[in-house]
């Protein structure tokens, strides 16, 4: 594996950019340099992600997401192994 993360990814199994393996590494997201664990989806190329709205899920069980845009950074939180 790489040591940089892939330029978008999703934790949505239903996503074409879901990748179970670097979910499983840990990936972490700074976006406009604010650390942030609610993070379903990124984009770095294109400066967006999706955040969790709490606890509130969709008629389908996935949570309802917001989209935010601005800068950001996502890093692995181990090192490859």
């Amino acid at each position: 594996m790489s040591d940089t993360p892939p330029d978008r990814l999703s934790a949505d199994p239903s996503s074409p950019f879901y990748d179970a393996a670097l979910l499983e590494r840990g990936v972490g997201i700074r976006f406009k340099g604010v650390e942030k664990n609610n993070v379903e989806e990124y984009c770095v190329s294109e400066g967006w992600v999706r955040v969790s709205v709490g606890k509130t899920r969709d008629r389908h069980g996935r949570p309802l997401t917001m989209k935010l845009q601005g800068s950001v950074e996502p890093y692995f939180r181990d090192q490859a192994g």
